[in-house]
C-alpha cells in the first residue's frame, strides 16, 4: 500500500488526503513535466493512473470555465465498502467531482451529501472507469463525499478523486 493510500482513505475524517504526497506528481502529469510512461512506471499501486483518467475526464469542464484544484484524494478500497471524505464547499460556486479507477471493468461512484444527509447532486455522468457528479451547494459548509468501488476484479481497487469549481 502506498503512502497516499495509507493516509487518504479514512472514514469521515477532515483533511486534505493526498495533497502533499501527490500534488507534485499530478502537476507534472497535467503540465507535461513527466512522460506518461515515467508516471506509470512510478505508479506501483495504480493511483496515479486513476488520477490521469480523472484529469482527462475533467477537460470538457475545464474548457467551459472550471478550474481543477490541486487537492485530490486517492487510495485503494475493497468492493462495496464506501468511505466518506469531509470537504468544505461554498454557496455560489459550482463543482464537479470525478472519481476514477484504471482497473479494467471496475465501477466506481462518488455521491455528495450535505450535513443533514441529503443527496445534493445536480448531474451524474458515468463513462468507462470514471464517475462524475456536478453540484451547486445551497449553503457554505461541510459536505460528505461518499466514494465507493461498486464492482472490481481486484481485492482492493486503486482510485483517485479530483474536483473543479467555477
Amino acid at each position: 500500500m502506498s503512502i497516499l493510500s495509507r493516509t487518504s482513505v479514512m472514514k469521515a475524517e477532515r483533511g486534505s488526503f493526498g495533497v502533499g504526497v501527490m500534488r507534485g506528481l499530478a502537476a507534472l502529469i497535467c503540465w507535461g513535466g513527466l512522460g506518461f510512461w515515467e508516471v506509470m512506471a512510478a505508479d506501483k499501486d495504480g493511483i496515479s493512473e486513476a488520477l490521469v483518467l480523472g484529469f482527462e475526464a475533467s477537460q470538457k469542464a475545464v474548457k467551459s470555465g472550471f478550474t481543477v484544484r490541486e487537492q485530490h484524494w486517492g487510495g485503494d478500497l475493497p468492493v462495496n465498502q464506501p468511505r466518506a471524505i469531509v470537504h468544505q464547499l461554498f454557496k455560489g460556486n459550482e463543482y464537479w467531482f470525478w472519481m476514477s479507477s484504471a482497473v479494467p471493468g471496475a465501477k466506481v461512484s462518488v455521491h455528495v451529501y450535505d450535513k443533514d444527509g441529503k443527496l445534493v447532486e445536480d448531474e451524474v455522468v458515468k463513462a468507462g472507469g470514471t464517475f462524475a457528479v456536478r453540484l451547486t451547494p445551497k449553503r457554505t459548509g461541510s459536505y460528505y463525499l461518499l466514494v465507493e468501488i461498486e464492482k472490481s476484479s481486484e481485492e482492493r481497487t486503486p482510485w483517485a478523486l479530483i474536483y473543479a469549481f467555477r
